[in-house]
């Protein structure tokens, strides 16, 4: 592809990415399927663009309209925007590249011409930049993360912004981590144990999982390690009965099922539980790679579903991961932290207080809630846990340092009653985790 066919592609991409509000790279697979004319170095470097891009938006953004030429943020400008602030392309090399023809975006306009001409030579970072600008989050946040983080701001919010790691989830129905470690090497794969996670494997560099035999097999499934310890946060252990209440495309499911199995069959009852019968489609091949078909699975209504009412204090765990903002993941999905609003937030946080509601039902006495979030935000986590503590009563929080050593082993890398990880901190995704038990 020509310099001008890989720009148009950038902008095009970056036009569905807005549009259908998906992860990144679905959007990227899903568009070069359907183009074999791109060579893998094509789509190496356009997909590298995107997430530059996306990755630096605040800062396109704020150079586009401190030029005062009216232009519109949006992808094609952003584009070139980040040709010329970024990759140092000259103002009549982009004129060339936005030709018009042979896949090239359409010839630039004269404002486009003068944003070229302001924006040549200058620096993508600016003084002037306010610090939701240089550090890329949206303005209405900016309360919520210095009351959070004070002087670590900056560290906290630049970690965020960095590309994320491939973490797997050792599949112990299948193998042990050593076996998992030395089938993955036997493909070249690079890789070593996590941290954090006496199952997680983090991979280097970039690499096709999908042609390996470890991931084939079954041995191993992607997880982040943040994801991985708060699937063991919950304790399932065999013989239980255990619900996975917003079981999403099955990761957590996956590791529950793992934890409750002995000699490769589930012991004990696992329902992963959702409203959307999409995502639990997309579950049925993970459960049979991983051969967890046993896990009972079921789409739910979001309010007075007929099973969640009759299976009332039946359960030894329930593990609610509740939709939200996402925050902890932005390293994943750059774009995300554009989708949402101050009024997303409200309706995210009653949805959330309704599926503690409902879900709380089910825990019978004695067993124990895990209420998770992918999330930094106060207002998701330690307000919510308030909000339910008061509303909400039978049920108390458990020191997370005594749940923590019991079912991961040894102190929880940060202090305080809930499990707080960050990419800063703790090199995982941002997620949020109590654990609370019922007393009558």
């Amino acid at each position: 592809m020509t310099p001008g066919a890989r720009a148009q592609a950038s902008i095009e991409l970056l036009i569905a990415i807005e549009a259908e509000k998906q992860a990144p790279d679905q959007v990227i697979d899903s568009y070069f399927r359907t183009r074999r004319y791109a060579g893998s170095g094509d789509r190496r470097d356009i997909g590298a663009r995107i997430y530059d891009v996306l990755r630096r938006r605040a800062k396109l953004d704020w150079w586009i309209e401190r030029t005062g030429l009216g232009l519109v943020p949006d992808p094609r400008h952003r584009v070139i925007a980040f040709l010329i602030l970024e990759e140092r392309s000259e103002p009549d090399e982009l004129a060339r590249m936005f030709s018009g023809v042979m896949h090239c975006p359409e010839p630039l306009t004269e404002s486009e011409r003068a944003l070229t001409e302001a924006l040549y030579g200058r620096p993508l970072l600016n003084r002037d930049m306010p610090d939701h600008v240089r550090l890329e989050y949206p303005e209405w946040m900016d309360r919520s993360f210095r009351s959070l983080w004070g002087d670590n701001l900056d560290r906290e919010m630049s970690a965020l912004n960095q590309p994320a790691p491939m973490d797997l989830r050792v599949n112990t129905i299948k193998a042990t981590p050593e076996d998992a470690l030395a089938r993955l090497r036997e493909d070249y794969v690079v890789c070593t144990p996590t941290a954090l996670s006496p199952l997680g494997i983090r991979v280097e560099g970039k690499v096709r999982l999908g042609g390996t035999r470890a991931f084939k097999d079954g041995l191993v499934d992607v997880q982040d390690e943040g994801s991985q310890l708060v699937a063991l946060l919950a304790g399932a252990r065999p013989g239980m009965r255990v619900i996975d209440y917003c079981a999403g495309a099955g990761g957590k499911t996956l590791a529950l099922a793992a934890s409750m199995s002995e000699d490769a069959r589930l012991v004990g009852q696992l329902f992963a539980l959702d409203i959307s019968k999409y995502r639990m489609d997309r579950m049925i091949p993970r459960l049979k790679r991983a051969g967890a078909m046993a896990v009972k699975h079921r789409v739910i209504a979001a309010t007075d579903d007929p099973w969640v009412l009759e299976h009332k204090g039946s359960a030894d765990r329930v593990l609610c991961d509740v939709p939200c903002t996402g925050t902890g993941s932005w390293r994943r999905n750059p774009d995300a932290r554009w989708q949402f609003t101050l009024e997303d937030m409200n309706e995210i946080r009653a949805t959330q207080q309704r599926i503690l509601a409902d879900a709380s039902g089910l825990v019978k006495p004695g067993g124990r809630l895990i209420y998770v979030t992918c999330s930094l935000l106060q207002e998701e986590n330690e307000l919510q846990l308030a909000w339910f503590m008061e509303n909400v009563p039978g049920f108390q929080p458990l020191p997370i340092e005594d749940v923590w050593a019991e079912t991961v082993g040894g102190p929880p890398p940060p202090a305080g009653p809930c499990l707080r990880l960050s990419p800063a901190e703790t090199g995982t995704d941002g997620f949020f985790c109590a654990v609370l038990e019922r007393l009558n």
